[in-house]
């Protein structure tokens, strides 16, 4: 596996991470932590952008 390959697995793992980790903190609701995982860096950017 390459290293762009690599980073680019590593990212999309860590910005899921991130996002259940906003999503919990910010509703305290499983269901809207696991939407906003999938959504991943989306919600990230949304989240950072509206608080």
């Amino acid at each position: 596996m390459s290293a762009r390959q690599e980073a680019t697995r590593a990212g999309i793992s860590f910005g899921s991470a991130l996002a259940i980790a906003i999503s919990w903190s910010a509703n305290k609701s499983i269901l809207w932590a696991i939407v906003h995982g999938a959504l991943s860096w989306l919600y990230v950017v949304y989240y950072a952008f509206k608080y």
